[in-house]
């Protein structure tokens, strides 16, 4: 997976968990924001070790 793959999925959780906030799926938001934040941080920590 490419780095543009990557940042387009991490984009895209964000905005499922945005869009299950405001229609008012809780759970299903915090599973999004927090599975972008673990991927966003494990792929700045690998790029930064490299």
């Amino acid at each position: 997976m490419t780095d543009l793959q990557r940042d387009i999925l991490i984009g895209l959780m964000f905005a499922v968990g945005i869009l299950g906030f405001i229609s008012g799926e809780f759970i299903v938001s915090t599973i999004m924001f927090g599975a972008a934040a673990l991927l966003s941080n494990m792929l700045l920590s690998r790029r930064s070790h490299n």
